[in-house]
């Protein structure tokens, strides 16, 4: 739901959230896509109708329109299309993360498939990802990231004077799930709580412990927009045309 992104989520999900006038779902999607993956399942929850609407409008929401109301049709101008096909299932208010999944089986049948969240965004070389992914039996392949710091670190003498103010490195808070991962069919086996299943606790703790789950380190830009602080970083690297993320023409 997004609470930490305040009144931006009171009126749409937390992935229809824009960076450079587009939801940050649709940056995610074009990375994909760069690398010529195409297909989508979306899992819809909090106000996943209006993600229904931006798909179904698609043509509306990307080029300029002329309605006429007499006639009851519509012309398109300058539309810009993209080679998607999107299937958005609806997967529960309250699912937790493993049940929204689970939801989806049935349309990813018994082949590997990628998995991400709906709101961090990367330079990730997917294709690279899923070479690493094909190497090793894993059941779970999971890209890690190294977040920056949110704050600064000083050092202080014996006196208690500050002599240096710098930034806290990235890395200093180690590695964590950076949300990029290619998964088996076999990872349903270990969603045994229905939609109350936490993908992150139980089902990636047992494929870790059982050897399964293999690591993907990037060591690139990821950022995930968490807070408003975010969101507007994000919007500031994109309108400075520094956004790393943006990996397409």
């Amino acid at each position: 739901m997004g609470t930490r992104l305040g009144e931006e989520t009171d009126v749409r999900p937390k992935p229809m959230v824009e960076i450079g006038g587009k939801p940050i779902l649709w940056h995610i999607m074009k990375g994909y896509s760069h690398f010529g993956y195409n297909e989508f399942v979306i899992l819809l929850g909090y106000k996943g109708y209006l993600i229904k609407e931006y798909f179904a409008n698609y043509f509306l929401h990307q080029g300029d329109v002329t309605i006429d109301l007499a006639n009851n049709s519509v012309e398109v101008h300058r539309n810009k299309s993209e080679p998607w096909k999107v299937t958005l299932l609806e997967t529960g208010l309250h699912s937790q993360t493993g049940g929204r999944l689970l939801a989806a089986r049935d349309h990813l049948g018994d082949d590997d498939f990628m998995l991400t969240y709906g709101d961090g965004v990367a330079n990730v070389d997917i294709g690279a990802l899923v070479r690493h992914h094909d190497k090793h039996r894993a059941v779970v392949t999971m890209t890690t990231v190294q977040p920056e710091a949110r704050f600064g670190m000083i050092s202080a003498d014996a006196q208690g004077f500050i002599h240096d103010f710098r930034e806290k490195p990235p890395g200093d808070l180690g590695w964590i799930n950076g949300g990029f991962m290619v998964c088996r069919a076999k990872v349903f086996d270990y969603l045994l709580d229905g939609d109350g299943t936490i993908f992150e606790r139980a089902p990636l703790e047992n494929i870790a412990r059982d050897g399964l789950l293999l690591n993907c380190p990037h060591s690139g830009f990821w950022k995930c927009m968490d807070t408003l602080r975010d969101k507007v970083q994000l919007n500031q690297l994109w309108d400075q045309d520094t956004a790393a993320w943006k990996t397409w023409d």
